[in-house]
C-alpha cells in the first residue's frame, strides 16, 4: 500500500503522527477518545468514592457493596488505558468491541430479573437513558472511525 493509499484509510487500524495532515474528522474522534479517557477517569473515582451520580454510576439508586465498587473502578482503569492508547495511536478497533461490549452488558442488565427483583417494580427508564447515551457515545465513535484520518495528498 502506497504512503497516499494509507492516508485515506479509516481510522481503525491507521496510525497517524500527531494533527499535522489530520482531517477534521480525524481530530473529532481524537477529542471523543479523550472525552472517553476523562469520563471513564471520572467513573473511576466516583466508583472509588461511592460517589452515586447517574452517568458516573448507571445503577445509582440501586444497593451495593462498597468494595464491588473499588473493584469496578480498578476495572475501569483498563478502559482509561484502552481509550488513552487508541487517542495516542489511531488503533480504535478494540476500544470500540469493548464500548459496544459494555452497550450489551447494560441492555442484558437492563432487562434482567435480577434488576427487576432489586428495583421492587420501579422505572429502568433512568438506565435506559445513561445506557442510551453510551450508544450514542459508542455510534460517535464508530462513524468517526470508519471516516479518512488524515487529509489526501491531493
Amino acid at each position: 500500500m502506497t504512503r497516499s493509499e494509507r492516508r485515506n484509510q479509516p481510522a481503525i487500524g491507521y496510525r497517524s503522527q500527531g494533527f499535522m495532515g489530520v482531517s477534521m474528522s480525524g481530530r473529532i474522534l481524537n477529542l471523543l477518545l479523550w472525552a472517553g479517557v476523562a469520563y471513564f477517569c471520572c467513573m473511576a473515582v466516583a466508583h472509588f468514592f461511592g460517589i452515586k451520580v447517574p452517568i458516573l454510576f448507571v445503577y445509582y439508586d440501586t444497593p451495593y457493596y462498597a468494595y464491588q465498587d473499588k473493584i469496578i473502578s480498578f476495572a475501569v482503569v483498563a478502559y482509561i488505558c484502552l481509550f488513552a492508547s487508541a487517542a495516542r495511536s489511531g488503533e480504535v478497533l478494540f476500544a470500540l468491541v469493548a464500548i459496544w461490549v459494555t452497550v450489551l452488558g447494560l441492555c442484558a442488565v437492563n432487562v434482567s430479573d435480577a434488576l427487576q427483583t432489586v428495583l421492587s417494580g420501579k422505572s429502568t427508564l433512568p438506565y435506559w437513558l445513561q445506557t442510551a447515551a453510551i450508544a450514542a457515545y459508542a455510534l460517535c465513535l464508530t462513524i468517526f472511525a470508519r471516516q479518512p484520518r488524515s487529509l489526501s495528498a491531493h
